[in-house]
């Protein structure tokens, strides 16, 4: 059963039916209209989404525990299946997310597989909303059926504790991407917000990028440091991703991605999915949250044991408010990623569910519209409006697929310990 429209659909349709689409928008009006209607023919696939870890959160991983059939308020949940009908979403790509506490408490690989079952269970329970998708044509299919399209992004590296086999059978599970590192160095890769250990990939963090290539998993560098971006694009065979990240030029956040980086993707093929995070797409916002916290520790140092005056005297801080990011902004960052490696290698990435904060026009699944409709305001025609959301990623899945097709042809799975990893079982004479 096809899912239900919101009535700013009808309407929008009703003032302003498809051939309009052929002529440049006029106003804010007939630019919504005219997404609506892109919208409908080319899915809008976001890269990155952690409902799952809210799931984990609210309800301890019960997915029965959180009616996600029910609107939620914005300021506790972005997501649920209402607010999802109302923005267009026509693909998915939902974070398998494992904290980085994990690499030392150990067990990252079965928590994967718990936040797997999850993203499973998605269009078992809500089969007229979702349905589990692998391939790009399964993406297209499932969109045209009037359903969501679900599919699985792996966040952090360190999931796979070190072993090619267990990225096998998350692949083989149906996970899609991999972030090779998350906010901590995996064992093999440096991440964007720590201190450099390798200086981008070892030895076996380039055999992991070959058999994510031979497996047609899609390889991201969302997270990782400039180092690790370039020894992947550098060794990889397929087009990258960046699943959730923006520009680094209009915000200055290392997880953000530098210019010279950007130069380098229409020679690989890759896409960044811009990103609805606050701080990596306003730098005065980011400069007020590195502001903030130092300000809190120095009023708490000042008025120590005079808790109330601390307080009044951060609230005056306070008064003077801070600063907020746009939706302008973000299509700024889409504009900038469009001049630098052109429109061939730009997507979206929300990051809804896994923000504090939320973007200013962009609170929440319902506004995707708003932000395509700002696209074409700012002269993007539908062509290139069509591979910003959608074409673009679709375009990267199909060469990873044909890669993969390719190598799997003349190569067998990759046989390599990882580090700590004995070359023996142990039990084995």
């Amino acid at each position: 059963m096809p899912r239900v429209l919101s009535p700013l659909f009808f309407l929008v349709v009703a003032l302003f039916p498809a051939g309009a689409a052929a002529q440049a928008p006029s106003d804010s009006a007939a630019a919504l209209a005219r997404a609506v209607e892109i919208m409908r023919q080319t899915p809008l696939i976001d890269g990155h989404n952690d409902l799952p870890w809210q799931i984990r959160g609210y309800a301890g991983g019960d997915i029965d525990s959180l009616d996600i059939t029910v609107r939620h308020d914005p300021d506790s949940l972005h997501t649920d299946i209402p607010r999802l009908e109302e923005g267009l979403l026509g693909g998915q790509f939902w974070s398998a997310y494992v904290p980085v506490e994990y690499i030392e408490a150990g067990g990252s690989a079965r928590f994967i597989l718990q936040q797997i079952d999850l993203i499973h269970r998605l269009p078992i329970l809500y089969p007229e909303t979702f349905e589990f998708a692998t391939t790009a044509d399964d993406v297209v299919r499932i969109h045209q059926n009037g359903r969501i399209a679900t599919l699985i992004g792996v966040e952090g590296g360190h999931a796979i504790e070190n072993s090619l086999d267990v990225l096998r059978g998350f692949y083989g599970l149906g996970a899609r991407y991999m972030t090779l590192t998350h906010f901590l160095n995996t064992d093999w890769a440096d991440a964007a917000t720590d201190e450099p250990e390798h200086q981008g990939l070892t030895d076996f963090g380039e055999q992991v990028v070959r058999e994510m290539n031979r497996l047609g998993m899609l390889v991201d560098l969302s997270h990782v440091s400039d180092s690790t971006m370039v020894d992947a694009i550098r060794i990889t065979e397929a087009p990258v991703i960046f699943s959730h990240s923006s520009a680094r030029a209009l915000a200055d956040h290392p997880r953000n991605v530098p210019d010279f980086v950007l130069e380098m993707l229409p020679e690989n093929g890759g896409i960044v999915m811009v990103t609805f995070v606050p701080g990596y797409i306003s730098e005065e916002v980011l400069q007020d949250e590195e502001r903030l916290p130092d300000l809190r520790r120095d009023l708490l140092a000042v008025f120590a044991g005079d808790t109330a005056t601390a307080r009044s005297a951060w609230e005056a801080l306070l008064a003077d408010p801070p600063a907020v990011a746009t939706l302008s902004q973000v299509a700024d960052h889409i504009d900038h990623i469009v001049e630098v490696a052109g429109i061939d290698h730009v997507g979206i990435g929300g990051d809804y569910d896994g923000i504090s904060s939320v973007i200013v026009g962009l609170e929440d699944v319902t506004t995707y519209p708003a932000l395509v409709a700002e696209l074409l305001l700012r002269g993007y025609s539908d062509e290139e409006v069509r591979k910003i959301i959608g074409e673009n990623v679709l375009r990267v899945m199909r060469e990873a697929e044909a890669t993969a097709a390719r190598l799997r042809a003349g190569t067998d799975p990759i046989v390599a310990p990882g580090p700590g990893e004995p070359e023996r079982p142990l039990g084995w004479d």
